[in-house]
């Protein structure tokens, strides 16, 4: 028997499956979509814009609308992402005030 043969019990549905397509399902609900302020989903690597000025805490400076990230990259959580910026260690914003270039 192969592992292509393998069959697994899904709880949600009730059913049993191959072990690979189950698996495969569990992963894409793992998996937490982020999306910018119209509603654009976001993935690591792209570039968004700022659609308001944002105070940086700790940084003692403000990030202005229209200014532009490159590489953005996913955290996890669905309201944040991680950022790089010149003078600015460890920028997260919050992906309601970002839209996808």
């Amino acid at each position: 028997m192969s592992d292509s043969d393998d069959y697994a019990f899904d709880e949600e549905s009730g059913e049993w499956m191959p072990a690979s397509e189950l698996a495969a399902r569990r992963a894409a609900a793992d998996r937490v979509e982020v999306r910018d302020f119209v509603g654009n989903l976001l993935a690591d690597g792209d570039q968004v814009t700022l659609i308001k000025d944002l105070d940086v805490k700790g940084a003692g400076q403000t990030l202005k609308r229209g200014t532009l990230i490159k590489s953005i990259r996913l955290t996890g959580d669905p309201q944040e992402i991680d950022c790089k910026f010149d003078g600015i260690k460890g920028l997260v914003l919050r992906a309601e005030f970002v839209r996808k270039r």
